[in-house]
């Protein structure tokens, strides 16, 4: 299943674009996806261990079923102060 990811932060800097198609393999979850975008992305691998992802804006967890028409977002954790 081929879905759109949109990019945040320093996703989007390492991706260079404001959103990724990625090729989702079965059963789609955000676990799958976050393996997935390792694999097809090795720019943004570093920073999905601790990122955010939500599902039509609201924060999900790994086991979250992905379903195809659904909004899909990277939040990358934020430093500052």
């Amino acid at each position: 299943m081929k879905i759109t990811v949109k990019l945040f932060a320093v996703a989007r800097q390492r991706a260079g674009c404001e959103a990724i198609e990625v090729e989702l393999p079965e059963p789609p979850t955000v676990g799958n996806l976050r393996v997935a975008l390792a694999e097809q992305h090795p720019s943004l691998a570093n920073i999905l261990p601790h990122a955010r992802f939500a599902i039509d804006s609201e924060y999900t967890s790994d086991q979250a079923v992905v379903p195809q028409s659904a909004e899909i977002a990277i939040i990358p954790p934020v430093s500052g102060g």
